[in-house]
């Protein structure tokens, strides 16, 4: 409710879970990228901010990182650069990570049982009761136990430490300071590795954010805080398209449906010069300096469509 307010919020199940396809097993981080490029290209998407959840965020950072052009502002809470399995981890992460591997694989979606309540602990220690049986319930509709097992072990081979540094897009990077899910620590070093980011430590047990503690509050406000800027620029840029006349606005809705110079020459029956200067025209108008920054501008008006 609270990312969805004033905004467009679109979200997906990872491929496995859900209402994914669940009989797959490749979880490779390449294959969790194009899975994110598709609902962005299904969503007609051009540039948007991006938000990311645990291992979540070592995806949409990679995505980032690999579409530059598309990514307006990365959210990051409770990631990490490098899972367990990946080159250079710590002998306790492995051995952590193996002993929940195999709890998993005996203990997912069991109504009762040791695995369920170590799981809520990890999650959301500061819950109460009724969150056991929503996470039981949790595991047992959204994954299979052998699933379940295989993308816990996926996700300790993720490894964005190189391509962090490709990411262009501003980040905002949380961690709970006593995440017992994923440590403080990995948190810190991801917005290390990653040019100009911001690290907000969270004071928390939780895993999962709950609504009655301040740590929420001050992630809704930051978040509010980052993305304003965002919102701001399309107030101004819808300012900026009253002034366009009606041919320039015929001009750009052909922009933002993709269409180059020529093909808007010949739906409008006018030169292809005369398509170039109006396509000037409207970068002066708009205040931009490229097509890509017009089109933006344009399907965020609603151009493009249909």
């Amino acid at each position: 409710e609270f990312l969805s307010d004033g905004r467009t919020l679109i979200r997906y199940d990872p491929r496995g879970s859900g209402l994914s396809d669940r009989n797959v097993d490749d979880f490779s981080l390449d294959r969790w990228i194009d899975d994110l490029d598709a609902v962005v290209a299904r969503a007609g998407l051009t540039r948007f901010a991006l938000i990311g959840l645990c291992q979540g965020g070592a995806v949409a950072a990679a995505y980032a990182a690999r579409y530059p052009d598309r990514v307006s502002r990365l959210v990051l809470y409770d990631s990490y650069p490098f899972g367990a399995h990946a080159e250079g981890a710590p002998d306790k992460l492995v051995q952590e990570a193996r002993a929940l591997a195999e709890m998993i694989e005996v203990g997912w979606g069991k109504r009762t049982g040791a695995f369920r309540e170590i799981f809520a602990n990890l999650l959301m220690p500061e819950a109460g009761k009724d969150a056991l049986k929503w996470i039981g319930e949790m595991q047992r509709r959204s994954a299979s136990a052998r699933t379940a097992r295989l993308m816990w072990d996926a996700f300790n081979t993720f490894d964005i430490r190189e391509r962090a540094a490709d990411i262009e897009a501003p980040t905002l990077v949380f961690h709970g300071r006593r995440d017992a899910m994923v440590p403080f620590e990995a948190g810190r070093q991801l917005a290390s590795l990653i040019p100009d980011a911001r690290f907000v430590p969270l004071e928390t047990n939780n895993h999962i954010l709950l609504p009655d503690e301040d740590a929420w509050k001050t992630f809704c406000r930051e978040i509010d805080e980052f993305l304003e800027p965002a919102a701001t620029a399309g107030r101004a840029s819808h300012t900026a398209l009253d002034t366009l006349t009606p041919r320039e606005v015929e001009v750009l809705d052909g922009l933002a449906r993709g269409l180059g110079n020529d093909e808007l020459g010949d739906l409008l029956r006018i030169s292809e010069k005369t398509v170039r200067n109006h396509v000037s025209t409207i970068f002066s108008k708009l205040g931009v300096a490229t097509r890509a920054q017009a089109i933006v501008l344009a399907r965020d008006a609603g151009f493009g469509r249909d």
